[in-house]
């Protein structure tokens, strides 16, 4: 079987799996490092010829991370494409059995089993705080409902205060952020690269808690460890 992936965290579910498998990914596919298949652009403007021209059994993708043209182009071309849903833990685990297994034809992957024991094994939160989570700043825009990494964060105890917004990215001026009380800020490393020096200053006076984006945003063999480490650094923001 022949494989292109759309998505940067599917690319390395597939990869820990059946790396043979795979014959093309994106630019943004940087795990695993070394990673030698066809690069076809990016998520957002993926070369759809070059694609085709990989004459892949399946195209895999995500209904967010990849745009509807696209899709309908390699379908077109008559490539079979499957397209994931995840907007929490769960889904993504169900989603990621059915690209490797029913979609890749591949076995059950141990990884997978660990990470469902990893996050199925996580205590009760002892206490809950409030947070915002920036994704994106210049224009300030924050994770709000139904989004995977909201799920993660709830599970660790993190209350998003944007969770009931009307929309799943809304961008809020940086004063209103300040003003909604929260008590942490929560900055991932992507898709905007938040560091200790670019970001953590427009909150004064709340704890700031840096995070790899792998960790909160992708599916695949990275929840294995993500709730240790996304632990570990909500615990030293906040301590």
């Amino acid at each position: 079987m022949r494989v292109v992936s759309l998505v940067p965290s599917l690319t390395e579910a597939i990869a820990a799996t059946g790396a043979d498998l795979l014959v093309g990914a994106t630019d943004w596919c940087d795990h695993p490092a070394g990673l030698d298949v066809t690069r076809i652009g990016g998520t957002k403007n993926p070369d759809t010829a070059a694609v085709a021209a990989l004459a892949p059994d399946l195209v895999v993708a995500n209904e967010e991370e990849n745009r509807a043209p696209d899709l309908a182009a390699l379908r077109a071309a008559g490539i079979e494409v499957m397209v994931t849903e995840v907007r929490t833990l769960d889904q993504a685990f169900r989603e990621l059995r059915r690209v490797l297994v029913d979609g890749c034809e591949l076995p059950p992957p141990r990884w997978l089993a660990e990470a469902e024991a990893a996050w199925a094994a996580l205590p009760e939160p002892a206490a809950r705080v409030s947070a915002v989570v920036p994704v994106w700043r210049r224009p300030w825009m924050v994770l709000g409902r139904d989004t995977f990494a909201g799920d993660l964060l709830a599970r660790l105890g993190v209350d998003n205060l944007y969770a009931g917004h009307h929309d799943r990215y809304p961008s809020i001026p940086i004063a209103e952020l300040n003003d909604a009380g929260a008590r942490l800020a929560v900055l991932p490393d992507e898709p905007y690269r938040f560091t200790a020096d670019d970001g953590p200053e427009a909150f004064p006076g709340t704890p700031c808690a840096l995070v790899g984006g792998r960790h909160l945003t992708w599916y695949g063999p990275s929840l294995t460890e993500a709730p240790a480490v996304l632990g570990a650094a909500l615990r030293a923001a906040l301590h």
